[in-house]
């Protein structure tokens, strides 16, 4: 199969992002004296979206449909002055964006992060490399659901087999599986090798350069 398209989760794949989120979160939690998380933890709360980490993040018996969605409120408001701050690509991937566009690949990016802020970071810290870049709208069409997906292989007018699909977490294997894309997981983000493998990650890349054996 001869590859024409890669589409990149965001978080924990392009670009480290867990200390902006997790200092964003932790004012919030201090903001109501709950007490507040390690960059560690924080690596079990992100994958599924901001207000999915929301809640993980809230104390047990303050977690109710209403408190989240104040809560999330709040992180948004935070996060949206502080998403770029220590966020960094992370080593090799400038070079790899730069291998793949001389080889005419199309790129693109597909985050569970809101819309506006995987954009944002986008805009920010990798300019000019991807199209189209689409984040999370509608909370019931968030990955593992292909919708996203599929929606970029029209936009690229690219067949979904034609199509890489790169995270490192279980949820991007599975997403690329429900697209009927090639599944590669990442080591350097935030999922391990099993969870990687046992949702179908059909190659595993230990640096950027390693997609290139791939091709």
């Amino acid at each position: 199969m001869k590859f024409k398209a890669v589409i990149f989760d965001l978080d924990g794949t392009l670009v480290n992002s867990l200390q902006d989120i997790a200092d964003s979160m932790n004012v919030v939690l201090e903001s109501y004296n709950y007490p507040t998380h390690s960059y560690e933890a924080y690596i079990n709360f992100i994958g599924s979206g901001i207000r999915s980490l929301v809640s993980k993040a809230l104390p047990i018996n303050n977690n109710n449909e209403k408190h989240i969605d104040t809560c999330f409120n709040k992180m948004i408001e935070v996060y949206r002055d502080n998403c770029t701050c220590k966020t960094k690509p992370y080593e090799g991937i400038v070079a790899l964006l730069d291998n793949l566009i001389a080889r005419n690949f199309k790129l693109s990016v597909l985050s569970n992060k809101s819309d506006e802020f995987t954009k944002k970071i986008i805009a920010s810290l990798l300019p000019n490399y991807f199209d189209p870049v689409r984040g999370l709208t509608i909370e019931a069409l968030k990955k593992p659901n292909p919708f996203g997906a599929i929606e970029i292989s029209k936009d690229l007018n690219i067949k979904p087999e034609e199509i890489i699909y790169i995270g490192d977490s279980g949820i991007d294997m599975q997403t690329a599986t429900n697209a009927n894309m090639f599944a590669v997981g990442v080591l350097w983000g935030f999922g391990s090798k099993e969870e990687l493998i046992s949702n179908g990650a059909k190659y595993l890349l230990s640096n950027p350069s390693d997609l290139i054996q791939i091709l």
